[in-house]
């Protein structure tokens, strides 16, 4: 028989007033929940992480233990993503119930207050379990000493409710509106300022868009055309679960959430997870008509594949052949497996849209879907609106103006360019084209191309606006806010 471990004695606590003696210390207790949400939130400030990717694996870690039950993955799901992207709104209160600049307060324990502010004004959870268990997690990842502060903060913080809270440390909007809305919907100030000069309109436009940010999107399907089927896909998630893309007839919606990795269509590649702006991106793209050869397409910034694979399975329903190539060699092998088992020709190469590795006037069709502030993606990555910087866009630009460069070379005369991104910034959608078409900046001559009225290529999709080029919404689409601007070569 094994050793027990000695335990250490414990002298008598001194009797205190009244004659009472003080509590006996107390380890404290772990919770798997918080402790997983915890260290998703730690990993997002430390390694500038992104919570879609640190999440999964820690999920499927706690399932091991049978204890750990679908609704306490729930349960951490919403402990995250509620907490970051609501972080600004939770800031504010934070800062108002302490004496010390918020940037002063370490960033564990800042991590902690804002956990135990989004239980308190966010979800259902009772005030004293959402403080004591609050204030159990930080005895364990913080200590007993600063666990008594998140103790004093919380109990403030419990004393109203989210509106009262907005109603103390939001500005009036009449007298500052964009604070307003940045504190009452929680984005940085530059971000609502931009999302709003996109957007235009008054104030139920861009507070619609707001919320609609904060709110955590359906998982939507794509099935792959010649190799699955939407009523494929709508029987395996089952009917009463999933429902029918609202523009893409190739998308699926899996309403009541669930694995999109134990289809056994995703598994083997047959169809994939992808939001339905992307889908109608590529099915754009593809619908525009050109006169003559329609035999050679260019995805040329493919990664992680998702567009490529839709873009390679509508191009083998034509003979067309597709050549996917992305910068990042990590990212292309990404492509590769996206594309595997593509029932018509392709290639995956990595190489740099800026330093084409093709000839010029080579395809038909190409897409440049490129890099961007993911401002378009705020749904599903909270964090990115507090990561991103307003200068930040000014290190994309000469990247997005030289792939549209590119793409206008790669493609001949008469073939169909598209310019895609997941920002509805102006500097990264509009700005962009006209600048290229116009020939602005240092030693550019204006390119030979013309605008293609994109709206029609998205029939039955309402809210385009005037076009040529098209802008969807989360707000108006329910998707991400995706750009498309289609450029026809003319010379």
């Amino acid at each position: 028989m094994s050793e027990q471990p000695r335990q250490p004695r414990r002298r008598p606590a001194p009797a205190g007033a009244g004659g009472k003696q003080a509590k006996p210390y107390r380890r404290p207790q772990k919770d798997p929940v918080r402790m997983l949400a915890f260290e998703v939130l730690r990993a997002v400030d430390e390694r500038d992480a992104y919570a879609n990717l640190v999440l999964p694996p820690l999920l499927k870690k706690a399932r091991q233990d049978e204890k750990f039950q679908a609704r306490d993955a729930a349960l951490a799901t919403e402990l995250v993503y509620g907490t970051l992207r609501r972080q600004g709104t939770y800031d504010a209160v934070i800062k108002a119930c302490i004496d010390r600049p918020l940037r002063e307060v370490d960033p564990p324990v800042l991590d902690v207050l804002s956990l135990g502010a989004h239980q308190l004004l966010g979800t259902r959870i009772p005030t004293h379990a959402a403080v004591s268990a609050s204030v159990e997690l930080a005895r364990v990842v913080l200590g007993d000493g600063r666990a008594k502060f998140v103790n004093a903060v919380l109990r403030k913080i419990a004393a109203h409710d989210l509106d009262g809270w907005l109603e103390r440390v939001a500005p009036p909007y009449e007298e500052d509106a964009e604070e307003h809305l940045a504190v009452y919907h929680s984005h940085p100030r530059w971000v609502v300022s931009a999302l709003w000069d996109a957007l235009g309109g008054g104030r139920a436009g861009i507070e619609d868009l707001l919320e609609a940010d904060n709110e955590r999107p359906e998982v939507t399907l794509v099935a792959r055309p010649g190799r699955s089927t939407p009523q494929e896909l709508l029987e395996a998630v089952g009917e009463e679960s999933a429902l029918p893309g609202r523009w893409s007839p190739y998308a699926v919606r899996m309403a009541e959430g669930g694995e999109p990795g134990a289809l056994e269509a995703v598994r083997e590649g047959r169809a994939g997870v992808q939001d339905e702006g992307s889908q109608l991106v590529a099915m754009a793209l593809a619908a525009v008509p050109v006169e003559g050869r329609d035999e050679r397409w260019l995805d040329g910034c493919a990664g992680p594949g998702g567009k490529a694979a839709l873009l390679g399975a509508l191009a083998a329903e034509r003979g067309a052949f597709l050549l996917a190539s992305e910068k990042q060699p990590h990212r292309a092998r990404l492509v590769e497996r996206a594309l595997a088992g593509n029932p018509g020709p392709y290639q995956v190469i990595a190489a740099d849209g800026t330093r084409p590795a093709w000839l010029p006037g080579s395809f038909d069709r190409v897409l440049m879907d490129v890099p961007c502030s993911g401002l378009g993606a705020l749904r599903r990555r909270p964090e990115a609106r507090w990561r991103r910087r307003p200068e930040d866009l000014e290190g994309f630009a000469p990247l997005q103006r030289g792939l549209l460069r590119q793409a206008l070379s790669a493609v001949r005369v008469g073939g169909i360019v598209g310019y895609a991104t997941c920002s509805p910034h102006l500097a990264e959608t509009r700005v962009v084209v006209d600048d290229v078409l116009k020939g602005r900046g240092a030693g550019n001559a204006p390119v030979s191309a013309e605008l293609v009225d994109a709206r029609p290529f998205m029939e039955g999709v309402p809210g385009l606006g005037d076009g040529p080029d098209v802008q969807l919404w989360p707000h108006l689409h329910g998707t991400d806010a995706m750009y498309l601007a289609l450029l026809r070569r003319t010379a």
